[in-house]
C-alpha cells in the first residue's frame, strides 16, 4: 500500500489493492485514510501511552475512552467489569463516570496487580467505586467470584482488556457473556493488532491470532450478539468511522 499526500495539490493517491485512488484532500475519504495511517503510526509510537486520568496512567486511544463514555451514558450500566488493570486508570476512569452519572460500580481483574498501582487505586478518592480481583480472568474460581459481585437485575458491561491472543479473548468471551444483559455489550478491545503486523512492534501472527478475530469467531456462534459499532450520538459531519483501536470490538447483546 502506498498513500501520497500533495499538499500543493490538495490531493490524497492510495495505491493498493492492484488499483490507485486520487481524492481531494480535504474530503471524507482523504480523513478515512489519512487516519489508517495515523493510528497506525500512532500505536507504533506508543502514543496511547501519554494519557492519565485523575492521576492514573490510562492507554487508551482518546476516541475510544469518550465513545466508550457515550456508550456508559447510553446503556446506564449497574456494574462495568473489566479484565486487564494495568496501571488502574481505566478503572478509575469508569468509576469517575459511575460518580457523574450517581449510579455504577467498576470490578478490576488481572492475573498480576502489582503492589504500587493496588496502593495507587486504593488509596484513590473513587477506590470506594471499585473492587479488585487478581487471578486469572479465565479462571473458573475467578469468574464465579465475578458472578458473585453481581446482584440479581443488574445492568452489566464487560470489557476485555487483558490478554490479547485470539484464544484468550474467546476463553473471555465465552466465561463472560453470559453476564451481559440485553441492550449492553461484551467489548473486546485492541482489535488494532489485526492491521500492525507490518509495523515495527508489531508480529506476523497477529494477522489471524487477534482480538478482532476472536469477537468475529464468536458471534458466528452465538446469535444473541451482534458486531456493532454503537451509534454516535452525535454527528454534524459525514464520517462514520471510529478511529480506533478496537476495530470489530462490540459485541452488542440483542436476545
Amino acid at each position: 500500500m502506498k498513500l501520497t499526500i500533495d499538499t500543493e495539490a490538495k490531493t490524497v493517491v492510495y495505491e493498493g489493492n492492484g488499483g490507485m485512488e486520487t481524492v481531494p484532500l480535504y474530503s471524507d475519504r482523504a480523513f478515512d485514510l489519512i487516519a489508517d495511517q495515523w493510528v497506525k503510526v500512532g500505536w507504533n509510537q506508543k502514543y496511547s501511552y501519554t494519557f492519565s486520568w485523575m492521576g492514573r496512567p490510562i492507554i487508551q486511544l482518546p476516541e475510544d475512552m469518550v465513545r466508550t463514555q457515550e456508550v456508559i451514558h447510553r446503556v446506564q450500566p449497574d456494574v462495568i467489569v473489566e479484565t486487564g488493570v494495568a496501571h488502574g486508570g481505566s478503572l478509575i476512569y469508569y468509576a469517575s463516570l459511575c460518580k457523574a452519572l450517581g449510579r455504577g460500580r467498576v470490578i478490576g481483574i488481572d492475573i498480576e496487580i502489582r503492589p504500587h498501582n493496588r496502593q495507587a487505586i486504593e488509596s484513590h478518592p473513587l477506590a470506594g467505586y471499585i473492587t479488585l480481583i487478581e487471578g486469572s480472568s479465565t479462571d473458573p474460581a475467578i469468574v464465579a467470584r465475578v458472578q458473585r459481585e453481581i446482584r440479581s437485575g443488574e445492568t452489566v458491561l464487560v470489557l476485555l482488556d487483558s490478554n490479547h491472543t485470539r484464544q484468550h479473548v474467546l476463553d473471555e468471551l465465552t466465561a463472560y457473556h453470559s453476564l451481559v444483559t440485553p441492550g449492553s455489550y461484551i467489548v473486546a478491545t485492541d482489535g488494532i493488532m489485526k492491521d500492525l503486523q507490518d509495523v515495527p512492534r508489531g508480529h506476523s501472527s497477529w494477522s489471524w491470532d487477534n482480538p478482532t478475530d476472536a469477537a468475529a469467531e464468536f458471534a458466528s456462534e452465538h446469535p444473541e450478539f451482534a458486531i456493532e459499532q454503537p451509534a454516535w450520538l452525535f454527528n454534524e459531519s459525514g464520517l462514520t468511522r471510529n478511529l480506533t483501536h478496537w476495530p470489530g470490538a462490540w459485541l452488542k447483546r440483542i436476545g
